[in-house]
């Protein structure tokens, strides 16, 4: 069994928001850097389809890896509130979109996405997340 993530996108010239949708349904926001061509640190990363798989550290706490993102590196799904000046690429849910790559509530936000998306991996389920416009 696989669960299906997707997130759809609204591109503007400060920053991404989305809906991301699980199997279907609207969990939450997010938001993202703008794209400037996938270039490391400063752009979000282009529109595919991604394995999730969980990942915890001391800054983040409990999160999510995005996996195989085309010439990046730990592109993680994460909480922050402005993209321009907390993002190096990553998404991050959002309860409430305030404007172009900003939003309010992140934790719980991603507590929320945490709480349907770990149970699956943990019965060893695949979380496929597809980024479209």
């Amino acid at each position: 069994m696989s669960m299906k993530l997707e997130l759809i996108r609204t591109y503007h010239s400060n920053g991404v928001n989305g809906e991301l949708l699980i199997d279907g349904t609207k969990v939450c926001n997010t938001i993202e850097l703008p794209w400037l061509d996938n270039q490391p640190r400063v752009s979000c990363i282009p529109e595919g389809t991604y394995q999730l798989t969980k990942r915890y550290s001391q800054r983040f706490g409990h999160h999510l890896l995005v996996n195989s993102v085309a010439n990046r590196n730990y592109i993680l799904i994460h909480a922050y509130n402005d993209a321009l000046k907390e993002s190096k690429g990553c998404i991050a849910p959002v309860s409430v979109l305030t404007g172009e790559g900003k939003g309010l509530r992140s934790r719980v936000a991603l507590q929320l996405v945490l709480s349907l998306v770990y149970p699956e991996l943990e019965k060893g389920n695949k979380i496929l997340l597809t980024i479209k416009t």
